[in-house]
């Protein structure tokens, strides 16, 4: 494959280009890791981490805005769906979205997809903090709903509120290979 074989359980990040990805993963690893990168969408390749050699990070090239010609942007498909559906030891995927758009079709698409090649996946809402206290579970309820009532979990990069309970939901991922 053109993906590193690497022997620990992989754990993938999926998003548009400005939903906050790198932060995230920033955030979780409280350093900085993922090139947060001022051009939405300049990751076009699968960006690996390894982390404490037990686990891996997979930073899936960001989608939506990146300004590509339509062939690149079906080779770069390509890529991350026969990563998704071949990889022996994804454990999981994190969509993230942002709380105050909501998912979009990509989104959706990718959940189906993943889904229908039976893996598991997480979805996470980030800027939380953009929001106040009230606003954000009205806005959690909608978006729950918008994702099928599929468990959604709240994150904010700013505050790291949300952090610990997406650690133990990927690590419940990880556990199960």
């Amino acid at each position: 494959g053109t993906y590193p074989q690497l022997s620990y359980p992989e754990i993938a990040f999926a998003g548009r280009s400005n939903v906050g990805k790198s932060s995230l993963i920033n955030r979780l690893l409280n350093q900085k890791i993922a090139r947060t990168s001022s051009t939405p969408g300049r990751t076009r390749q699968l960006n690996f981490f390894t982390i404490n050699d037990t686990l891996t990070f997979v930073d899936l090239p960001g989608y939506g805005y990146a300004k590509v010609a339509k062939s690149e942007r079906k080779g770069w498909q390509r890529l991350i769906e026969n990563y998704l559906v071949h990889a022996p030891n994804l454990c999981g995927v994190v969509i993230i979205i942002d709380i105050r758009r909501g998912p979009e079709e990509e989104e959706k698409a990718l959940a189906d997809f993943l889904a229908y090649h039976d893996r598991p996946f997480l979805f996470v809402a980030t800027k939380c903090d953009k929001l106040k206290r009230s606003q954000r579970e009205k806005q959690r309820q909608i978006v729950a709903r918008q994702i099928g009532d599929e468990a959604l979990l709240l994150f904010s990069a700013q505050d790291g509120s949300g952090k610990d309970v997406l650690w133990q939901e990927m690590l419940a991922l990880t556990s199960g290979q």
